[in-house]
């Protein structure tokens, strides 16, 4: 995948719930609200990074483990399930932070090759999510109190929902416009 398609993705992914946010902030409360104990979102977060996991653990080549890559698979599988299964607490929150850590993996190694130094605007962000990722791992009651924090208020609620909307749509133009006709 090219940096450039990687950006206009990512920028409209995280661009959609903000304007949302921005258009119906009530609904947008509500959601952000329940997100944390969410289980329907835990199941889907820590499934899709699950496979994910497994899908870059299976691409790997490292001759050192190459013995046990078979078992290593079942053993991430298994705790994959396990997890779901067996630690529902905030389930939603630590799906999101595994899924945040392998995005941040995608982004970084996508952006590695790219000669421009436009490109750390993605790695910069990327370093955000996997600050955030191990936050969020080891205290995943941080996420609730960030995400109440964010929607205590409507002027903070909208403010932050602009500036992360304006964010989307620069990383968006970076996309269309110097991360395609850059150098890689």
């Amino acid at each position: 995948m090219s940096l450039s398609l990687l950006s206009i993705l990512l920028g409209a992914a995280f661009a959609i719930p903000n304007i949302y946010g921005i258009l119906k902030p009530e609904a947008f409360k509500k959601a952000a609200t329940a997100f944390p104990r969410s289980n329907p979102w835990g199941y889907a977060l820590i499934g899709l990074s699950t496979l994910w996991f497994l899908y870059l653990v299976k691409q790997e080549d490292i001759s050192d483990f190459a013995a046990y890559k078979t078992l290593m698979l079942w053993g991430f599988a298994a705790i994959g399930l396990g997890s779901a299964v067996y630690v529902r607490d905030f389930l939603a929150v630590r799906g999101a932070a595994v899924f945040m850590l392998l995005l941040a993996k995608l982004m970084v190694e996508t952006a590695r090759w790219v000669d421009t130094p436009w490109r750390l605007v993605i790695v910069v962000w990327a370093y955000v999510l996997v600050i955030a990722g191990m936050w969020f791992t080891i205290s995943p009651w941080r996420m609730r109190d960030f995400l109440l924090w964010n929607v205590r208020e409507l002027k903070r609620l909208k403010t932050l929902c602009i500036a992360r909307t304006a964010f989307c749509v620069m990383v968006i133009l970076l996309g269309l416009t110097i991360y395609r006709t850059a150098p890689q």
